[in-house]
């Protein structure tokens, strides 16, 4: 017989871990299955200082506070990557790739997005110092400095008219001769000043000098020439996938992310949302939290 928990949370990011603790401050028991590092994205994140009473802290120092404190009350932390989630007459089989299987009389899915990345060379090395793929949380850092942004659509472009409040100039770099965004924020970005837009040209290499970021090295579509473009950050806006794979379709949009009620139930009784993973406007980790603590206490009551 498998031991039976009260809830299963799938991530450990800080949706996840936030919903662990309040779960198991109420005495529930507790299991927390994490794919990669704990923290998530966090752990990638050189600093943060939109965290609320916390003025500037590393992501990984913050995860590292967060899993500790998950753990605190009592919750279990294992390292695994879920295949799927059977019915059971208790609740709920998670079944591993490694074909170990955890029951829980309720789940709560905080899985994350995985974003489609920069494919150059170094381009892993320098994210989190040079490379963002967050203006929100890192735009604070290139105040006066000049940043690219690769992408065309909604999302580049909002992120480019915020990062123009804080850089000394913003460079959209897209491939195409047109954007694929809301006319309204287009004819925004048009009329910034602060912004140039390069159209029809790639991404080719980044440019480092005394191991930092100095300048795109960009690849005009048509003629394959090379330009260069002095930037101290790159901010890539080429999409981003929910890690939902293992999840029913009928609760999942059109683009794979969860959707969520307010009390971050799903469709399905007994499997629960948060994080980024749901179909929502913002994400960020405060908003994650949020969403893990709902998500814990509709469970208590639940069960309670």
């Amino acid at each position: 017989m498998n031991e039976l928990y009260d809830v299963i949370i799938i991530g450990g990011g800080p949706a996840g871990l936030t919903a662990a603790i309040y779960a198991s401050r109420a005495n529930l028991k507790v299991l927390i299955i994490e794919a990669a590092v704990n923290g998530g994205k966090l752990s990638k994140t050189y600093e943060i200082e939109n965290y609320p009473g916390i003025k500037s802290i590393s992501g990984l120092e913050l995860a590292t506070q967060l899993t500790e404190h998950s753990q605190q009350f009592g919750a279990k932390l294992i390292s695994g990557e879920v295949m799927r989630i059977d019915n059971t007459d208790e609740g709920k089989n998670v079944v591993l790739k490694n074909d170990d299987v955890y029951s829980a009389k309720a789940v709560i899915v905080a899985t994350g997005t995985k974003e489609k990345t920069l494919a150059l060379e170094h381009a892993d090395e320098f994210t989190g110092r040079g490379i963002s793929y967050c203006a929100v949380c890192d735009g604070f850092f290139y105040r006066n400095k000049n940043v690219a942004i690769i992408g065309g659509g909604n999302s580049a472009l909002e992120e480019s008219l915020y990062l123009a409040s804080l850089a000394a100039k913003v460079t959209i770099i897209i491939r195409r001769d047109e954007f694929r965004a809301d006319a309204s924020v287009v004819d925004k970005v048009k009329a910034n000043e602060k912004i140039e837009i390069i159209t029809k040209h790639l991404p080719e290499s980044l440019v480092i000098e005394n191991d930092r970021i100095v300048g795109l090295n960009i690849k005009d579509v048509d003629s394959g020439e090379i330009s260069k473009v002095d930037c101290n950050g790159i901010f890539p806006y080429i999409g981003a996938d929910p890690c939902t794979d293992f999840l029913d379709a009928s609760i999942l949009d059109e683009r794979g992310y969860i959707i969520a009620n307010n009390d971050m139930s799903t469709a399905i009784p007994g499997i629960y949302a948060a994080g980024d993973c749901i179909k929502k406007d913002l994400r960020q980790v405060v908003t994650a939290c949020n969403d893990g603590a709902i998500a814990a206490n509709s469970i208590i009551k639940s069960l309670k």
